[in-house]
């Protein structure tokens, strides 16, 4: 058996090849949507991929199953568990739970696990030469290392209400399940830390069902349905805007992408008048970049591992935007933003250098230090804005200081004041990068950044309430 973990860190999403050698087939578990990585571990290893497999209908990121189809005649194995309004809307190969399937030697079982999601299917591999008891579980979203799918995503994420307490007591039925398999079966999730598809995800790849028995917390409620249900649902994080997208276009006959778009570069006209139009231009330079000078209007989003995450808060999918990237990030920063489907990139400028030849203005983010921060906490008519998320500012947070999170910021401007001076803060500077341009935008000129935020605060011993 040949076997390869791709792992994602910017969506903290993991996918998996497995395959026969003897056979020369394969199979992908959950690809991401710039598939040519597949691809090339195929013909490295010179396999061809015959089955596309997916855990469930996913909401965190757009999956490459129907781009990989595409490109190598594979079929596509789906649930086709969930009831009514859980059908993948393109052919495929459905999947009942107990249903089996062979990869060369490599015996797939199907799980009905719901819970995270109702159609949501596990696989047991067994690879058939070496034993005849199973060695591998591949979870998806229903258990990872440490913690266990989230239930709360189709109500808080895409608005199907009623759900969340019934995923709840289902997934506690698919854990009474999981705990009757042997405990040496390795255990490979679908995400690993940093995921917003649980609040406390592990930072290793990989576990045994043996070892979640023991120390993942959803294994501690034994005949306490309704215990499991209140922990399982508490402080869960905010589920990002673009998830409700995913969950429809992993589900539609949508188009296909079936290669890395090469982006066209925009003069400097070319961009100021699309941004005249409202087109929005999204400077994924570092913050500390962006704050010695950046384009009126502009949005600032770090191009790091969560770029695709923010893109996704603040972008529309049916209007195009533009980027303002160094060249050698822009294969990088594409990849990113089709894994979530954000395709309709206009193009991009380089740098500010030919706006500013042009005679225009850059502005500067006025960042403050912590002497400084103290300072304006004294002051009378200040307003403190954490923009962290809303379990974050709870467990411990400057005294005084109002709570936005910056994923939201843009419905709640009404709650950020322009009569008072503004400090804006996070945890580390990123998201009070992108609040200050977000409010800039919207014609704040009363804003201070934090940058430094809370790790700094909290760094130096200074207090906090909750």
């Amino acid at each position: 058996m040949f076997f390869q973990h791709v792992y994602d860190k910017t969506l903290a999403q993991a996918s998996y090849f497995i395959g026969c050698q003897k056979a020369g087939v394969a199979a992908v578990i959950d690809p991401k949507r710039d598939v040519d990585t597949y691809i090339e571990i195929a013909k490295q290893n010179n396999m061809t991929i015959t089955h596309v497999l997916e855990t469930h209908i996913h909401a965190d990121f757009l999956t490459g199953s129907r781009e990989l189809a595409a490109l190598t005649g594979a079929k596509l194995y789906l649930s086709d568990e969930g009831g009514p309004g859980w059908e993948y809307e393109f052919d495929h190969v459905g999947l009942k739970d107990g249903a089996t399937f062979m990869v060369g030697n490599l015996k797939m079982e199907t799980l009905h696990t719901p819970g995270h999601t109702p159609e949501s299917v596990s696989f047991l591999l067994t690879d058939t030469p070496a034993s005849p008891e199973p060695v591998m579980f591949f979870t998806g979203d229903f258990v990872f290392v440490g913690d266990i799918g989230r239930p709360d995503l189709l109500e808080k994420a895409a608005g199907m209400t009623g759900t969340m307490d019934a995923g709840a007591h289902q997934m506690y039925k698919s854990i009474e399940r999981f705990s009757k398999l042997p405990d040496y079966i390795q255990l490979w999730p679908g995400h690993g830390a940093g995921s917003a598809c649980g609040k406390a995800l592990g930072a290793v790849p990989s576990s045994t069902v043996g070892y979640e028995k023991i120390r993942n917390w959803a294994f501690r409620f034994e005949n306490d349905e309704n215990g499991f249900v209140n922990y399982l649902l508490a402080d869960q994080p905010e589920p990002p805007k673009y998830f409700a997208m995913m969950k429809k276009l992993n589900k539609v006959n949508r188009p296909l992408l079936t290669a890395v778009p090469k982006l066209k570069q925009l003069t400097n006209n070319e961009m100021m008048e699309a941004m005249g139009k409202g087109i929005k231009l999204i400077d994924a330079r570092n913050k500390a970049d962006f704050a010695k000078g950046f384009i009126p209007g502009s949005i600032n989003i770090q191009g790091n591992n969560a770029f695709a995450t923010w893109a996704g808060w603040f972008l529309n999918y049916e209007e195009p935007f533009m980027l303002l990237a160094d060249e050698s990030t822009l294969d990088d920063l594409t990849r990113k933003l089709m894994r979530i489907g954000l395709d309709n990139i206009m193009g991009y400028v380089a740098s500010t250098d030919e706006y500013v030849k042009q005679g225009g203005q850059l502005d500067t983010v006025p960042v403050i230090s912590i002497d400084e921060f103290k300072t304006v906490l004294t002051e009378p008519n200040i307003q403190i804005v954490d923009l962290r998320g809303a379990t974050e500012y709870k467990s411990g947070h400057v005294e005084g200081a109002d709570h936005v999170f910056v994923g939201t910021l843009l419905n709640n401007l009404d709650k950020v004041s322009k009569d008072k001076k503004v400090v804006v803060h996070c945890q580390s500077g990123d998201r009070a990068t992108i609040g200050y341009s977000l409010l800039a935008k919207e014609g704040f000129k009363n804003v201070l950044n934090y940058s430094a935020s809370m790790n700094e605060w909290l760094a130096l011993g200074n207090p906090v309430v909750s």
